[in-house]
């Protein structure tokens, strides 16, 4: 589609009474472990008008990042998204020029994009807007696409026509995510704890040291997992992307652990300056690495 975005769904801005319900819930039971920006903003999380004031209608957009190739089997592992350039540079840049196309063409609306780092609940957006259903594993799951892809949202004052929300579950009785996490961070109706969830203590948690029982369950995951997403049946659909600007970094996929043990500050800074990866740096990749097993 335009922009570079492979699929868009809309739906009316209103406030989602149903998810604060949940978030709330998720927050008192300390799910969201030391990423206490979680709690903040709740009001602008559940509502839309809070974030656009005269926000009338949520554009959802879903942009593939599934790779053509992977890391070597032996190799410290890093999620797939993490691959090549950072999703939230690219995505920010296609935004801008999608919602300035939109003014082109409509006059000066308004309007505000967000991908992954403003208090918007993206997954809930794409479910109301037709573009799939969310997973036991608490990802969307779109039927064409499966997960391995980015959702980025456009709030506006545009009066849109919205989509159908989506709402068969097609998870069936299939448990293959519950079942595969190592640290058991899946729960019962769709939760996640995420202070379990191997991407949270390879990523979030800041600690020089991992609690006890999770740092034997890592499987060598040194930068995020995508062990919930490999097993789903659903991600048979997903086919490799079409955007040059994410394709994996050279060192990234030749690395192997003594690669990694090896690199310094400044060839890091030089190879991942514009990788996800930066957001660990190398004292938070290194402290993983401690978790590698041969």
């Amino acid at each position: 589609m335009s922009h570079g975005f492979d699929q868009c769904g809309i739906s009316k801005a209103a406030p989602l009474d149903e998810d604060a319900r949940r978030l709330e819930k998720w927050l008192q039971h300390g799910f969201h472990g030391e990423m206490h920006y979680m709690s903040n903003h709740f009001e602008l999380r559940v509502d839309p008008t809070k974030l656009v004031p005269g926000a009338k209608s949520v554009i959802t957009l879903l942009y593939n990042y599934f790779p053509e190739e992977t890391q070597k089997s032996s190799a410290p592992k890093v999620a797939k998204y993490a691959y090549g350039e950072d999703y939230h540079l690219i995505i920010r840049e296609k935004l801008k020029i999608f919602l300035q196309s939109i003014r082109e063409k409509l006059g000066n609306i308004e309007g505000r994009g967000f991908v992954d780092s403003a208090p918007v609940l993206e997954r809930s957006w794409a479910q109301k807007s037709g573009l799939g259903w969310i997973g036991k594993n608490g990802n969307l799951i779109n039927k064409k696409m499966g997960s391995f892809f980015f959702i980025s949202t456009l709030i506006t004052d545009l009066e849109l026509e919205p989509d159908i929300p989506h709402a068969k579950d097609y998870c069936g009785t299939c448990s293959k995510c519950v079942d595969e996490c190592p640290t058991e961070a899946i729960l019962i109706n769709k939760t996640i704890d995420a202070s379990k969830c191997i991407s949270y203590f390879t990523i979030e948690l800041k600690s020089k040291d991992f609690p006890e029982d999770l740092s034997s369950k890592s499987e060598n995951w040194i930068f995020g997992c995508d062990i919930c997403q490999d097993v789903c049946p659903w991600n048979r659909f997903s086919t490799p992307h079409q955007h040059p600007e994410l394709e994996p970094i050279k060192e990234l996929m030749q690395f192997d652990i003594e690669d990694w043990l090896q690199l310094n500050e400044e060839r890091f800074k030089t190879i991942f300056k514009q990788s996800p990866l930066k957001r660990s740096g190398l004292e938070g990749i290194k402290r993983n690495l401690r978790l590698y097993q041969a």
